[in-house]
């Protein structure tokens, strides 16, 4: 099988699930009714059985897409010899907010010309777990998938006869033809474990209206004003597709099982909330002056903490649950790569760096002006307490490693914790020992110092006492571990060990396993940045602003030969790496070296 490539779809969403939307308006991804539901619409994943929501010309044409400025809204105009045509791909939002059932709309209009348009809704086998079938209502047709029921309505749409056991199942149809000035609407409404709301479709029109409004509200909201501002206010967007809006939380990404090369077995599910991934985006948010997403974000998680505790684990469900082992599915996977698995392997590790990611949390929620409250306290004394206790431990590390190791990032990260834990009791914000936070926050420095730098590498090291490098350690750069020589040093030699032009691996040898990781492309500039290398700072952003899809979304890897996207999609960490570089860049280099960017 061939899918297609990654870096061809373009995410939507209501604040609960995200759908995919491929260039030719096929969208091949949408889990419903949440982001974590096993999905009705997976051929992403599965090209035989998944299942897709089609739209596009009967004839040949060609395609060009955008979204609506300042939305997560996406407007692809087909044109063919005969005519042209724009469709409006929206999950629509209600008066008040996110709508209680969801609802997918695509608005079709004539410009140009006639245009026949062929559409279809084809339920998939949510990964060989249900058997879809075609209820006959006196309503409607309705689709129902396990729990889960859809309706396809529209107005002028041009509905054929459900074909209920169609040679690849149930599917519902149809075809109408545009001409200039014509607007048809197809909308897929959907409800789990409840009765099935049947939207009237002029009130969908409407919908998608008000949904624009929505986002241009929102991004009205958001403050930046500075360099590469187009796609930051896109990298944002993006983020605030993967914020799980019914309890604050944040997805690492909108997929799970695409792969990271083309042997497979680095196949993981991403749609969960690493504590490591929100605290980068609490620091963008605060810097953004988004304070709700904020404050829901940090409320849902040590909310989490405390029905989880005590121990302070890695990822948490969008939900607020522990996150399930991994389960696998004979299905084919991307371009035939499996596994396709829900649940992730590292949901147990150890990784001392969180510790760092929790504490920093807070105090960047201080330092916007805010309260921590007594219970939130306690557990920060009880963290930075325990982190004093742990940090001679072995770990997995942030990048979730088979290997239990002494690994140089994590043991930076406990530096943090109490660095921060320390300026909150010197604060007055948090009660506890500040005086043996520091005092332990020193014997780390000095450890660090001891067995991860290595002289003859000039650099720091990715496990203590080794020689491999590690471009996680180029996180300590921001959070001011390191901004002088040893560090500017390091980057050299991560430029040299890890570079492919202006991308990075994740760490030695894994080049063998995998393609380029996006985030530690801009750690590598954010880095160059802290240590006063502007120049050399401005070049590597200039240069990876372009390597985004052409809506402005990066997955989680690139390859470094042919630019193409590999790994789960859109990645939370490849937007929130360029966010805070930008911001930090903003902030330390003269703004003669930034304008025009």
């Amino acid at each position: 099988m061939t899918s297609d490539p990654i870096e061809s779809y373009a995410p939507i969403g209501d604040g609960r699930t995200v759908a995919l939307v491929g260039r030719g308006g096929r969208i091949d991804w949408l889990p419903l009714p949440e982001l974590t539901s096993t999905p009705v619409f997976a051929r992403l994943l599965d090209d035989e059985t998944g299942g897709y929501v089609e739209l596009a010309p009967v004839d040949e044409h060609t395609v060009s897409r955008r979204y609506l400025p300042r939305t997560n809204v996406l407007e692809t105009e087909f044109t063919t010899a005969g005519g042209r045509v724009t469709v409006t791909d929206a999950l629509v939002s209600g008066v008040a907010g996110r709508l209680p059932w969801a609802e997918l709309a695509r608005r079709i209009d004539g410009v140009e010309g006639s245009v026949r348009m062929t559409w279809a809704v084809r339920p998939g086998t949510s990964f060989h777990t249900g058997a879809p079938w075609i209820e006959q209502t006196p309503h409607a047709a309705i689709i129902r998938c396990g729990h889960t029921a859809l309706a396809v309505v529209g107005d002028g749409h041009g509905p054929k006869p459900p074909e209920p056991d169609g040679p690849g199942g149930p599917v519902l149809a149809g075809e109408f033809e545009t001409r200039p000035g014509t607007r048809h609407v197809l909308v897929l409404a959907s409800t789990h474990r409840e009765p099935l709301h049947l939207p009237d479709p002029l009130n969908v029109d409407v919908g998608i209206d008000r949904t624009v409004e929505n986002w241009r509200h929102w991004s009205r909201v958001f403050s930046y004003d500075g360099p590469w501002a187009r796609h930051v206010q896109r990298s944002a967007l993006v983020l605030k597709l993967l914020i799980y809006s019914p309890t604050g939380a944040i997805a690492a990404a909108a997929t799970t099982s695409l792969p990271e090369n083309p042997r497979g077995g680095k196949n993981w599910d991403y749609r969960f909330a690493w504590v490591r991934d929100l605290a980068y985006t609490t620091e963008a948010l605060v810097r953004f002056g988004l304070r709700e997403e904020t404050h829901a974000a940090l409320s849902w998680m040590l909310r989490t903490i405390g029905e989880q505790g005590p121990e302070l684990h890695v990822m948490y469900t969008l939900q607020g649950d522990l996150v399930p082992a991994p389960q696998q599915y004979e299905v084919a996977g991307w371009n035939g790569i499996p596994p396709v698995v829900t649940g992730n392997p590292a949901n147990r590790q150890l990784q001392l760096g969180v510790y760092g990611d929790l504490i920093a949390i807070c105090r960047t929620y201080v330092q916007a002006g805010n309260l921590l409250d007594p219970a939130t306290a306690r557990i920060l004394v009880d963290v930075a307490d325990r982190t004093c206790d742990v940090w001679r431990n072995p770990d997995s590390g942030m990048w979730e490693l088979p290997e239990i190791a002494h690994y140089t990032s994590s043991k930076m990260g406990c530096w943090k914790a109490l660095d921060d834990a320390a300026a909150l009791a010197d604060a007055g914000v948090i009660p506890g020992s500040a005086d043996r936070w520091r005092a332990e926050r020193d014997r780390i420095r000095a450890w660090i110092d001891e067995h991860c730098w290595s002289e003859e590498l000039g650099a720091y090291v990715a496990i203590a006492g080794g020689t491999d490098l590690d471009a996680s350690v180029l996180l300590h750069a921001p959070t001011g571990f390191d901004r002088g020589e040893r560090m500017s040093r390091t980057i050299d030699a991560i430029t040299a060990g890890l570079g492919a032009g202006a991308l990075v691996y994740r760490y030695t040898g894994v080049e063998r396993e995998e393609k380029t990781f996006v985030a530690c492309a801009f750690w590598r500039a954010h880095a160059l940045a802290c240590v006063g290398r502007h120049d050399e700072a401005l070049t590597l952003m200039d240069e990876l602003v372009g390597m985004a899809n052409d809506v402005g979304v990066y997955a989680e890897m690139i390859d470094e030969h042919d630019g193409s996207a590999w790994g789960n999609t859109p990645q939370a960490l490849s937007h929130l790496a360029f966010i805070n570089a930008v911001l930090t860049i903003r902030e330390l280099v003269p703004e003669e070296k930034l304008h025009g960017r």
